[in-house]
């Protein structure tokens, strides 16, 4: 048997005099300090390696395009055409994705396809969004763009937004390859004028540019963290090439490009004049990358967004709808709230067509239509918790009156 001073690690051999503890088994074995915390970096790393591989081992499925598209007609009213094309994006973005992997020979390489939207504020671009990840089990998050700036300078950079899919799937890399991402606000970095910038455009022509290799699909190094705050952080590497990314933004003003340039076109609006005023009043319908390109999108970016859709203004039948109909509208979102104290709200159609009107006045879409609400029901929702109501009606006069003495309603009238 071995004396004190001869036992040594039965690992690294490691004589007693160079270690501080060593502890014994069977058979005269004998580990150090030093192996111990080794073995369980290396334990810690493989359990993590499993629960990696278990997540990302999930079989993918998607829902056919008619499916996704009667799920968005549940939340969404109208719009039409642009559920049809998220549909069709979202589904053959998946189909790619699985078509890669069983079909690794195949010569023929399917490019995914980004999607813009154009629409007012208002009208669902951020609704459409957030509803798809509601169906999809695929790892989906939301930027905003107007955050952003050229690398080097106060803000964010582009890559935070593969930091928030991350998040999304708790930092399962592989699953986070094949998310999505809605990127709002996108219209909010135009460059500034039409020739390119001499010097720097810090939130403009900069953030494009840095968004450029990032839609097409690289490798990019994420800040786990989120960037700049923690410049010691450990990057993880992401390639972006089976990421669908969704642009959105209001383009104001933009309509007035699209009436420059269908009004220089030999044939018009066309001979029928109802028709005529009709399109006028839609003139995003017309939208196309020329347009985009005018109002300061860099051409290098629009050739990697090449799906461009809009989102029709919410005219007076689309927003009485919105008010009931969808599975939670306003109505249904405040019945539920005054029936956690026990009261039966109901309301009467002259009341909302009344709030209609007045949200069609301030021309603020859906946004505009909840403040309205807000606006009729707050005392209500003030005065009636705690009391022995158990009914509350809401007339069309009820309406007009919390509008008028509200703060609202004074600058509507002045």
């Amino acid at each position: 048997m071995a004396t004190k001073k001869n036992i040594s690690c039965s690992f690294c051999g490691r004589p007693r005099a160079e270690v501080k503890i060593l502890i014994s088994g069977m058979d005269n074995a004998h580990i150090c300090e030093n192996c111990v915390e080794n073995a369980s970096e290396i334990i810690t790393q493989e359990l993590e390696l499993n629960n990696k591989l278990k997540k990302s081992s999930l079989k993918l499925t998607i829902q056919k395009p008619v499916e996704i598209k009667k799920f968005l007609d549940q939340y969404v009213i109208g719009q039409d055409d642009a559920k049809k094309i998220l549909s069709v994006a979202v589904y053959n973005h998946y189909k790619r994705i699985l078509h890669k992997s069983t079909e690794d020979t195949d010569e023929v390489e399917i490019e995914k396809s980004n999607i813009i939207m154009v629409g007012e504020t208002g009208t669902g671009k951020t609704l459409l969004a957030k509803t798809i990840a509601r169906l999809l089990n695929v790892p989906f998050a939301i930027a905003d763009a107007t955050v952003f700036t050229e690398a080097g300078y106060v803000g964010e950079d582009v890559e935070s937004m593969l930091t928030r899919l991350l998040q999304a799937c708790d930092y399962d890399e592989q699953a986070a390859e094949r998310g999505i991402v809605f990127v709002d606000e996108i219209d909010k970095i135009a460059r500034k004028n039409d020739n390119p910038s001499i010097t720097r455009d810090v939130s403009g022509e900069g953030v494009q540019q840095g968004l450029l290799k990032m839609l097409e699909g690289t490798d990019v190094l994420v800040p786990p963290q989120g960037g700049r705050k923690h410049p010691e952080q450990k990057m993880i590497k992401m390639n972006t090439r089976n990421i669908l990314f969704v642009c959105g933004g209001a383009f104001d003003g933009i309509e007035k490009i699209i009436a420059r340039r269908i009004n220089t076109n030999a044939i018009g609006f066309g001979v029928n004049k109802e028709q005529q005023e009709q399109q006028k009043k839609n003139l995003l319908q017309f939208v196309n990358p020329t347009d985009l390109k005018s109002y300061g999108l860099i051409p290098e970016l629009l050739g990697r967004l090449p799906v461009v859709t809009h989102l029709d203004p919410l005219d007076r039948n689309v927003l009485r709808r919105i008010i009931t109909e969808p599975k939670n509208s306003l109505i249904k979102q405040y019945t539920k709230l005054f029936e956690m104290e026990g009261i039966k709200l109901t309301v009467e159609d002259e009341a909302l067509d009344f709030m209609v009107e007045k949200a069609l006045e301030f021309k603020l879409g859906a946004r505009g239509l909840r403040s309205i609400v807000e606006y009729t029901l707050n005392d209500a929702m003030f005065d009636l918790p705690g009391t022995d109501t158990k009914d509350f009606h809401v007339t069309y006069d009820y309406a007009r009156q919390q509008f008028e003495k509200s703060k609202l309603g004074m600058l509507g009238a002045a």
